[in-house]
């Protein structure tokens, strides 16, 4: 308690000292190893030298954090400017742009979609998920990528690949066709579209990778692949996809997804706030594009439902509330949910 040294701050050290450059806490944490000159006291790096700089870490892992862009929402920004250009112009010319196909609540009808963020749209997030992959092909920097992932080493059918297979990029509705297959005949979920997602643009990054024409198919099964074993509890085996893709073996499966894993540096782990940041990016994605969820017109039925999910939420608000004053409160951190005196007059 009184002690001039405390057990995690060196004597030299001072919190009134400025804040370091990003840089040189980073120097810093590389070489926290070092041992200070004075021999009596050991040097103990404090927690915030030794954590990497925030904007370092957002800048290379954007799957690990909540605050950082998602990479496809970025590379589809290029082609939404354009039609909005294209739009704005037809405007301009009196062009008709055709039928209204979004529709808008008034005060007569309310329309709502039956997706959530805990509950998505099958079918909506599949083509929004695909809608991503199709802008990471197109808007690829360069063609980088890995034997273990390339189709035409590791085919996936006994068909003949083209000799062109790596110079043309598929189209969205060939990818939607792909992915749409393995979640039917897996009976696979909304939310493990989501999270194949958040591994392939992890796959991307971590391991300095392009999907590209000669390897998205597989790159995208093996992300399909983890996030049915991780999300679901009742995973689909690497036999099962060797049911729905024929002339794939068990070896292979277990290869690629093996290396996946290593290059994922063993990390599996999607937080919930990354997560809720690529469904919204997803939905974003939708309505730049005009791939609208799914609208329904509120009706009675569906308001009493709403109505009593709301009901459940207050009810078990009320009751964290409640423990909350029952536990006991330390007098040096008083945190609890504080009560006004009323005023009677």
């Amino acid at each position: 308690m009184g002690n001039t040294v405390s057990c995690c701050v060196s004597p030299e050290s001072s919190p009134k000292l400025p804040s370091r450059q990003p840089a040189e806490r980073l120097e810093e944490f590389q070489t926290s190893t070092e041992v200070s000159e004075d021999n009596t006291v050991p040097y103990l790096q404090h927690i915030s030298d030794r954590e990497v700089p925030d904007d370092l870490a957002l800048e290379s892992n954007p799957s690990d954090h909540a605050r950082a862009s998602t990479i496809f929402l970025s590379k589809s920004q290029t082609d939404v400017h354009d039609k909005r250009k294209s739009n704005h112009i037809n405007h301009i010319s009196h062009v008709s742009p055709g039928p209204l196909s979004k529709k808008y609540s008034s005060c007569s009808t309310i329309f709502i979609d039956d997706s959530t963020v805990s509950q998505p749209n099958l079918k909506s997030t599949i083509k929004c998920v695909t809608l991503a992959i199709y802008y990471h092909i197109k808007n690829r920097d360069s063609d980088r990528s890995l034997d273990i992932f390339d189709e035409k080493l590791h085919p996936l059918s006994r068909e003949p690949v083209p000799d062109d297979y790596s110079r043309i990029d598929p189209e969205h509705k060939l990818i939607y066709r792909f992915v749409r297959t393995l979640f039917s005949a897996a009976q696979l979920t909304a939310e493990c579209a989501i999270v194949t997602l958040v591994y392939l643009e992890r796959l991307l990054t971590y391991a300095e990778l392009d999907i590209c024409p000669s390897n998205w198919k597989r790159i995208v099964l093996g992300a399909i692949l983890l996030a049915s074993k991780v999300w679901d509890d009742q995973a689909v085996w690497n036999v099962d996809y060797c049911q729905i893709l024929k002339d794939i073996t068990v070896e292979d499966m277990n290869e690629m997804e093996r290396q996946f894993l290593e290059l994922l540096q063993f990390n599996i782990n999607v937080p919930a706030s990354v997560y809720a940041k690529y469904y919204f990016d997803l939905r974003q994605l939708a309505d730049d594009n005009n791939l609208s969820f799914p609208l329904e017109p509120l009706n009675n039925q569906r308001a009493q439902k709403l109505e009593a999910i709301s009901r459940l939420c207050e009810d078990k608000y009320k009751e964290l509330s409640r423990a909350a004053m029952r536990r006991s409160l330390s007098a040096d951190n008083l945190i609890g949910i504080r009560r006004s005196n009323a005023v009677l007059s």
